[in-house]
């Protein structure tokens, strides 16, 4: 997954993180910590992708 994939995703995991704290909804609020969590771990290896491209003198 792409980094700007993973960022999306965990924005949309804030947001109904946000929405169920906001309705007192722990369903959704369980969701949206669940996607974002996802999202941070989907992230991960792009990252690290980026860090060894630098390391070997790619941009």
């Amino acid at each position: 997954m792409s980094k700007a994939k993973a960022k999306a995703k965990q924005a949309k995991g804030r947001l109904k993180e946000s929405a169920g704290s906001a309705m007192d909804n722990r369903k959704m609020q369980a969701e949206g910590s669940s996607e974002r969590i996802a999202g941070m771990s989907e992230e991960m290896p792009a990252k690290a992708g980026d860090k060894t491209k630098r390391a070997k003198g790619g941009h």
